[in-house]
This record gives structure tokens, sequence and C-alpha cells, in this order.
């Protein structure tokens, strides 16, 4: 077997496909989450300390950085500890692991729910009905 035909197979398998799109719609869900964390929740949480702007809590590390400045325009002066960029990544992932969890949770109710309807049991084929006349028949002649 080709290697371009063993990657073929390989690439087509719908394990790799599912992966695939599960990436695309993650990278997807990920930049949502990170919105709704820094344009609706941080905000929020920042002006009920006291009009702070988390992202840019830091800490200098050298001479050259002074407060004051965006952290942006601190780390090319140098060095800072950015423990308010922290923060706001620490709650990132909290609300993203949660709302993974209720997809999941979700998913396995659906699933649950599936498995446990009640299949009914197909009805006769036509040969079964065929062979129940011809019983019943044999039985009606016989009586």
């Amino acid at each position: 077997m080709s290697m371009v035909k063993e990657f073929k197979e390989f690439a087509m398998r719908g394990n790799v496909v599912d992966l695939a799109v599960g990436v695309i719609i993650g990278g997807a869900f990920g930049k949502i989450v990170n919105s709704v964390i820094e344009d609706l929740i941080m905000p929020v949480v920042g002006r009920a300390i006291g009009n702070v702007d988390f992202s840019n809590l830091y800490i200098p590390l050298s001479d050259k950085v002074t407060a004051g400045l965006g952290l942006v325009d601190a780390k090319k002066l140098g060095p800072v500890f950015a423990w308010g960029n922290f923060v706001t990544i620490l709650i990132n992932f909290a609300i993203l692991a949660f709302c993974i969890f209720m997809v999941v949770k979700g998913m396995n109710k659906l699933r649950q729910n599936e498995e446990t309807k009640p299949v009914t049991p197909p009805g006769p084929t036509n040969e079964e009905k065929l062979l129940t006349e011809i019983r019943d028949s044999l039985r009606s002649r016989s009586s």
C-alpha cells in the first residue's frame, strides 16, 4: 500500500474528521468565551472593585517601567509581572471549562434519553403473516 493511499485512509476516517470539526468549532467557541470575559464580565468585576481594568494590572520588574502605563507600553520598556492578565485568563478558563461541562452534560443526558426509550419490536414479516394464516387455516380444518 502506498503512503499516499494509507494517509488518505487515515485522514478520511470518521475520528479524524470529527476531531477537525471539533477543533474548528472549539476555536470559534473560544473566541465567543473570550468576548464574554473581556467585554462583559471583566468590566463589571473591574467596576465593582473600583473602575479597575484587570488586563492592565501589573507590577514593574524594571526601573525603566513606571506605574500608570498600559500593559503593552510597560512591556515595551521592560519586564513586568502581569498578574491582572493572568487573572483574566484564569477566569476565562474557568468559564470555558464550565461551558464545556454543561455541553457535555447536556449531550450525555440526550444520549441517556435515547438509550432509555422503549424499543418497539418490529411487526411480523410478510412470511410470518402467511405462515400464521396457514396455521390458522390448518387448525380450522382439523376442528
